[in-house]
Parts: structure tokens; sequence; C-alpha cells
């Protein structure tokens, strides 16, 4: 089941994100930073446990970002990743939001559900927002995609 991120959940939402941060895969998030956009998480949740999250953060008036989709390492491959992609595809739909993006090691995965590849410089609200948090800026090897709904 795919619900929205309760205040409750945030310290598992942290546990499960940093995680992947601490392989250098994805931005780790304090908790204050998790309370504070904790409306844009989803979670996956089966019997009581969350074993996925993804994030929507709106950017701009037809710009949003997917971020943070982490899925528990012991459920890889089950499609819990692709069901929190598409729920948020659907939600940024709903918000009337034309472009979503992603910076991401799995290009593959997005490639898949029709993100294209774009330079990073399209993306300068992101540079300057985030990307000078992570510990790899300015040498960031991640891949740009964009989303045209």
């Amino acid at each position: 089941m795919i619900r929205p991120a309760k205040v409750a959940d945030a310290p598992i939402l942290q546990k499960l994100i940093n995680y992947y941060a601490k392989k250098e895969l994805m931005l780790a998030l304090s908790l204050h930073e998790i309370y504070d956009s904790l409306r844009d998480f989803s979670v996956y949740e089966k019997d009581g446990a969350i074993l996925g999250v993804c994030a929507l953060h709106i950017c701009w008036q037809d710009l949003a970002e997917i971020r943070s989709l982490a899925v528990d390492e012991g459920q890889l491959k089950q499609g819990i990743g692709s069901q929190l992609l598409k729920h948020k595809l659907q939600e940024a739909k709903e918000l009337g939001i034309s472009r979503l993006f992603a910076l991401t090691y799995n290009t593959e995965f997005f490639l898949h559900y029709g993100f294209q590849v774009i330079e990073k410089s399209q993306l300068p609200h992101k540079i300057w927002a985030d990307c000078i948090k992570c510990i790899n800026f300015p040498d960031c090897n991640e891949t740009a995609m964009i989303y045209q709904l």
C-alpha cells in the first residue's frame, strides 16, 4: 500500500534514505529536512513495515523533482520503486505539473518510465538549491533526467 508519510515515519525514512546516502547513491537527509518536507513523501507499506519511500518536491510552477526514491535492500526487484514512481507521476499530473526531473545513478530505471537524459545545466534551481550540499559537488556524476507530462 502506498500512502502519505506520517510524522512517526520520519526516523524510518531517514534510516532508509541515509543507508543509500552512505553508499553515495543519494543525498543524505537530516531528520529536520525530512520533517520540513514530510508532505513531499509517500511510503510503500506492507504488513506495517515501510519498505520504500519517494518524494515529489515542487520547485516551480511547471517543475518538480522526484527525489529520495529508496527501497529496502531486501525488497529490491519487487516492483516497489516502480509503484512509488508511478504514484508520484500521477500526483504530479493531478497537481498540474508539466515537467519532472531526477538526478540519478540508475538511468535505466528512469528511462524505462519515459524520462530522458538532459544536461545538468538545464536545472539551475536544483544545482544551487540542493547540489551544493552534496559531498560530490561540483564533480557530480549523477545523470540528470527529465519527464514531460
